[in-house]
């Protein structure tokens, strides 16, 4: 009787792990048919499918491993070496121009950005409109 005390205090009950079902590549858009739930507690894990339906892998993620939050992320919107608006707003001034992404990412991502007309680098927040926010509009 006393080790089935200690064999349930080792496992919280009703805690679950969230699993790749299959190995997925990364740059991969999560469905419900990538990932299984198992009846286990993995710390830093996620626990429901709701989590990471729909969300972008970041790395690759191998059949029956935990997927943790740091692996997925928001799809990509934006791609490196695309061409997007870039904005400045302070107050009334709106300033807007050509960049180049020098890296890839999803909205609310922070991205490094080359002016086209300056050659200047700036880091800005992508827009869910495929723009980013440079400067005070962040």
């Amino acid at each position: 009787m006393r080790w089935l005390l200690v064999l349930l205090a080792a496992s919280p009950a009703g805690a679950d792990t969230l699993v790749a079902a299959r190995t997925i590549r990364a740059q991969a858009i999560l469905t419900p048919a990538d990932v299984t739930v198992t009846p286990a507690a993995v710390p830093g894990a996620l626990a429901h499918p709701d989590e990471a339906l729909g969300m972008e892998t970041r790395v690759v993620l191998y059949a029956g491993r935990p997927i943790r939050p740091e692996d997925l992320g928001p799809p990509a919107i934006v791609d490196r070496n695309q061409t997007v608006p870039l904005a400045y707003r302070a107050g009334p001034l709106t300033i807007r121009a050509e960049g180049r992404a020098l890296a890839r990412g999803g909205a609310g991502d922070v991205i490094r950005v080359m002016n086209l007309a300056s050659r200047t680098t700036v880091s800005g927040v992508i827009r869910p409109d495929g723009s980013v926010a440079v400067g005070a509009s962040r």
